[in-house]
């Protein structure tokens, strides 16, 4: 049995859940300003059209609306333009539409916004990582896919290139006010960046129920969005219009979220900071990659601590859920330790069947192994894994998954 200790929740102001919720964007802004900044990194040949219609529904209710696009993860330069042309506009209201990319970008404008200077004062690791003592300008989040949980998360992930690092800007000042979660707007999005994001979104759900601060109402989040994207992932993947499965999806990354603020992650996450600053990989890509190798390194150190170890029974849960995302895996009928060992299995068989890369794809080398583990030892997510590693063990996660 886990003791039950103290713990705090963080979460969105407002949530606005289903099919069609977005017709609301122009009426739910309206609430909180009247001049909106719009950050996006929504691929603008496939998306004007949704662009255009937010445009039109802002403007329905007397919200004027100037756009941002994004490429990519937002970099110090980009939230620092984009904050610049907020205050040269005088805008009152931050919209951030698309991946949780465009989401954390809205969240860092937002705070430098009122509280003034510029991203690099406020970062963690790499800034002086000042607190944002005033709220933040009123956030409303509009995520177009199912991934990173951006849009009840207390932080937004930066790169600065010239570090070589992803760190974060954190205060519960940058929880958005309003969040609109529509699935229809799922529909479009590439396969490819739907495995991505629905990868992350697992590795979050599974790195905070395991986490060293995880608490009984994550968990409870945890377990029902692991149910719905054990019988979704799949779906959302190969059938894209099955909107049943973009919500299941959408949800449970909205719940890996809030999972993720209040019980910390792992060392997936504590890994996948410093590797996506070094080099350019795709986030939810490395999080796939090391997924697998992180389970087993995990289960291995609660065993060799304890056979019977209380977290060992987390991972017998996760096993009996995973297995159901993996049709090649099958009914094993498994139980006791061996559903525990089938749900590392079942990771690695997702990992397999959506085609993801090593990290050696993206340029990363065994040779560059000591120093991912010393950015990574300075990560809160490695501070929460359920297992300390020593670094031989650490180095053999990352050698594995090259």
């Amino acid at each position: 049995m886990i003791p039950l200790g103290s713990f705090e929740l963080y979460g969105a102001g407002r949530v606005v859940f289903g099919r069609g919720t977005f017709a609301r964007s122009g009426e739910l802004a309206a609430g909180w300003g009247t001049k909106a900044i719009v950050l996006t990194n929504a691929d603008r040949t496939g998306t004007q059209g949704l662009m255009d219609r937010l445009d039109a529904l802002l403007d329905e209710h007397g919200v004027s609306a100037t756009r941002v696009w994004l490429t990519g993860e937002p970099q110090l330069a980009d939230v620092d333009a984009a904050t610049d042309r907020a205050r040269e506009l005088d805008c009152d209201l931050v919209i951030g539409i698309g991946g949780g990319s465009a989401i954390d970008a809205a969240k860092a404008v937002a705070g430098l916004l009122t509280n003034g200077g510029q991203t690099l004062d406020y970062l963690e690791v790499i800034g002086q990582g000042k607190t944002f003592g005033k709220p933040a300008a009123p956030i409303l989040a509009i995520p177009t896919t199912a991934g990173t949980g951006a849009e009840v998360t207390r932080n937004a992930v930066i790169g600065s290139p010239e570090h070589g690092r992803k760190a974060s800007l954190r205060s519960e000042h940058l929880l958005p006010r309003v969040v609109i979660v529509d699935p229809e707007l799922h529909v479009p999005v590439r396969r490819e960046v739907t495995v991505r994001a629905g990868m992350d979104a697992v590795t979050q759900l599974i790195e905070s129920f395991t986490s060293a601060r995880a608490n009984p109402v994550t968990d409870a989040l945890a377990r029902e969005g692991l149910t719905r994207a054990a019988r979704s992932l799949r779906r959302a993947c190969d059938q894209p219009d099955d909107v049943d499965a973009r919500a299941d999806m959408a949800l449970a990354a909205l719940l890996s979220g809030v999972t993720l603020s209040s019980a910390g992650l792992g060392a997936v996450h504590g890994f996948a900071g410093p590797i996506g600053g070094l080099y350019p990989a795709p986030h939810g890509a490395v999080c796939a990659a090391l997924l697998p190798h992180v389970m087993r390194a995990n289960i291995a150190g609660l065993r060799a601590q304890d056979a019977s170890h209380p977290l060992l029974e987390r991972y017998r849960t996760i096993g009996s859920m995973l297995i159901g995302a993996a049709s090649a895996a099958g009914d094993t009928g498994d139980t006791g330790d061996a559903i525990i060992d089938a749900g590392v299995e079942t990771a690695r068989i997702l990992v397999r069947d959506f085609e993801i890369p090593g990290l050696g794809t993206y340029g990363m080398t065994e040779a560059d192994i000591p120093r991912v583990i010393e950015m990574s030892r300075a990560t809160s997510s490695m501070r929460t894994n359920p297992v300390q590693h020593p670094d031989n063990a650490l180095a053999e996660i990352l050698r594995v998954a090259l």
